[in-house]
């Protein structure tokens, strides 16, 4: 009986140790895929201006699609400062944000702006004043789910054409309504090339279901169109009505998410 009682002891102990064993190494498998690496960089899509500002002081993300002020989190390993959107051209971004976050679906990021945004047009600095229903930060809808162990470079495209908005009433003031395109590269892909001549500038655009996605070209001519689902394109560029020259119209433009699709140099004639 003593012997009998022995045994099952040591039954006991084997298996709980095998339990415990089994647990730990679940544990550690789980560990290893519970974070994704999220880098978020701001580029621009530029308007008429010479310079416009903008203050960025954090980033943050929230891991559920709801409305409220609950969950939000910041990404950490933030690079705060005034950047000026017009630098941003011709496939140049800025790095904001990259860390390591939980893995599991993330439903928004929240670009935190400070005060000290301006805007520059001929030769004259205005204060680019944010509305205080944004003051909280810019909500721009991700809705992704992050898989463990993969990298997510999300790109804020920010328009600011339709971002910087003249004060109404004759005041000569200037207000920023964010238009910001949140990208990654493991869904969408990239189309850039340069336009010659480039002593003027031109409008490079390409329909996205619904959506309009231009970017002027810099003073090299260059430009980068962002975030354009994997899928064949028709790319028209406009040049200055001052130029003289007709718009360019290039079809069958095909672009594979997370590729970049070179158009080359484009002669306008």
């Amino acid at each position: 009986m003593k012997k009998a009682t022995l045994n099952f002891r040591i039954f006991l102990l084997t298996t709980l140790i095998c339990l415990f064993i089994t647990s730990c190494s679940s544990n550690d498998d789980n560990g290893s895929a519970q974070t994704s690496k999220v880098t978020v960089r701001m580029t621009d899509a530029p308007g008429d201006y010479e310079e416009v500002n903008v203050e960025v002081l954090d980033v943050k993300i929230k891991s559920t699609s709801e409305t409220g002020e609950e969950g939000w989190v910041s990404i950490g390993n933030i690079t705060p400062g005034i950047y000026n959107l017009l630098d941003l051209t011709g496939g140049v971004n800025v790095l904001l944000a990259d860390n390591e976050v939980p893995s599991g679906f993330l439903g928004q990021i929240r670009l935190i702006l400070g005060e000290h945004n301006t805007v520059k047009k001929d030769g004259v600095t205005y204060p680019l004043k944010t509305p205080s229903a944004q003051q909280s930060g810019l909500k721009l809808k991700v809705n992704q789910t992050l898989t463990g162990g993969a990298t997510y470079d999300f790109l804020l495209d920010f328009d600011v054409e339709h971002s910087v908005v003249v004060e109404t009433g004759g005041s000569g003031g200037y207000n920023l309504h964010p238009v910001i395109r949140v990208s990654t590269n493991a869904t969408s892909g990239i189309i850039k090339g340069i336009v010659t001549p480039f002593t003027f500038q031109s409008l490079v655009s390409v329909q996205v279901g619904d959506t309009t996605v231009s970017a002027y070209t810099n003073e090299t001519g260059a430009f980068q169109l962002n975030g354009i689902p994997a899928g064949t394109y028709t790319v028209t560029i406009t040049p200055d009505i001052t130029s003289e020259f007709p718009p360019l119209v290039v079809p069958n433009v095909v672009v594979v998410n997370g590729q970049i699709s070179n158009m080359n140099t484009l002669i306008l004639e």
